[in-house]
């Protein structure tokens, strides 16, 4: 998939406290049984699948001094209130500063098998919105989504009642879509996650977000030590 004729542009999500981890450091710079960090091993996969060219904006807040240190070869984007602030917040800063064109986000704890990329490219190709789902999987503490009648979804949230699936954290808006997210965003409460921002642009802006079953492919958001396991026992493979 390298060569692409415009080069795919990506935030990852890296603000936050990550306390339930309890590490001293950003919660995105946490090392994997590889000797990458969490979001080191991000950027090069990412580079490997959509060529040295893609445009990588990490959003920084915590400790952001390690970050920057750490990921010399991409550009950030601060979020100065990070510590009052959640992801809406984060992201409505990055999409204001993007280029032209769709924006693929990540958070910044998300592990994957880097095959989930060749999956969600020709939904970017196409200028597809989407968020990334497992539907093998619909915990309580996670973010989970319905559909309409279309196949596209309604709900988007952790208090969604009777869901389809989980997000797993790996996320688009295309170019057409990405201002109606903005002002969205913008109209979110400062604690609300950004997938709030979707739902709001799904149910007042008529917006189309697909749903991309990603279920054969293992990702895992690093909230705990367990998932830092689930997360080691995989990236090698």
């Amino acid at each position: 998939m390298k060569g692409l004729l415009v080069a795919i542009q990506v935030v990852i999500l890296a603000a936050g406290l990550g306390t339930r981890l309890g590490k001293p450091h950003p919660k995105p710079l946490t090392p994997l049984s590889t000797g990458e960090s969490i979001m080191r091993r991000a950027v090069n996969l990412l580079r490997s699948s959509y060529g040295d060219e893609v445009h990588v904006t990490a959003v920084v807040g915590f400790k952001l001094d390690l970050v920057i240190e750490a990921m010399p070869d991409i550009t950030f984007v601060y979020n100065e209130v990070y510590d009052s602030t959640n992801t809406s917040k984060s992201l409505l800063k990055a999409l204001r500063l993007s280029r032209a064109g769709g924006v693929l986000w990540l958070n910044g704890d998300v592990v994957f098998d880097p095959r989930v990329l060749g999956l969600i490219h020709d939904k970017i190709d196409a200028g597809k919105s989407f968020v990334a789902v497992n539907t093998a999987s619909v915990a309580e503490e996670e973010v989970k989504y319905t559909l309409d009648a279309d196949g596209y979804i309604v709900e988007l949230s952790k208090t969604v009642v009777g869901g389809l699936g989980e997000a797993v954290g790996i996320n688009y808006v295309a170019a057409e879509d990405k201002a109606k997210l903005i002002a969205r965003l913008d109209e979110a409460d400062d604690q609300d996650y950004f997938e709030r921002g979707l739902e709001l642009a799904i149910e007042k802006d008529g917006l189309r977000v697909e749903a991309v079953d990603i279920s054969a492919y293992q990702v895992v958001e690093v909230d705990f030590e367990d998932d830092l396991s689930r997360a080691n026992s995989f990236v090698q493979d």
